[in-house]
């Protein structure tokens, strides 16, 4: 399974804008970032957490402008159980995409605040590695990978119209995805 970010989308992200690299993360997370929020809701002594995440996926769009604490939520999300060292490593299906999702973000927000290229292939690469994961354990190879490499290709054509709109419906439909995997 090939998860590096495409190579023409690679080449986008090193010579765009601040601007640029933030609307690329911004979809990403906006892609990804519900595994995290579905995983996790109702969990008990996590509700900060799900409102540091939607909170920042609020800010993330904000592609004009770095977010002015977005090293103060990096440093929160880095005291996340998901991004914790563990013996055991993370072997259920709500860990691995709740795990997922917290890592997209720690990336889009160091890049939207950098408006560096490293963060943010970094934040895409994560995003690929998932929905590979998630095509591998999906019975019919649902083409979640092959939707998040177009979507990342589309955030960067020039315009944000619509963009928005095609991440929360992706975003829904990965999370539908993963809950179907869960025991019952």
């Amino acid at each position: 399974m090939d998860t590096r970010v495409e190579g023409a989308v690679a080449d986008a992200v090193r010579t765009g804008d601040g601007e640029a690299v933030r609307l690329y993360v911004a979809a990403c997370a906006e892609r990804a970032v519900p595994l995290f929020i579905g995983m996790r809701a109702g969990t008990p002594d996590r509700e900060a957490d799900l409102d540091l995440c939607v909170e920042s996926l609020r800010g993330l769009w904000s592609a004009d402008r770095a977010l002015p604490d977005a090293a103060e939520r990096v440093r929160a999300l880095e005291g996340f159980p998901e991004l914790q060292l563990c013996e055991e490593g993370i072997s259920d299906v709500a860990g691995t995409y709740a795990f997922f999702g917290v890592l997209v973000l720690r990336y889009a927000l160091l890049a939207h605040a950098s408006a560096e290229a490293d963060p943010a292939l970094s934040c895409g690469h994560v995003a690929l590695t998932a929905m590979g994961l998630l095509d591998q354990n999906l019975p019919d190879g649902a083409g979640f990978r092959a939707e998040e490499e177009t979507l990342q290709a589309r955030s960067l054509s020039g315009g944000a119209a619509g963009l928005w709109e095609a991440s929360v419906a992706a975003g829904r439909e990965r999370v539908r995805a993963v809950l179907g995997r869960l025991p019952r």
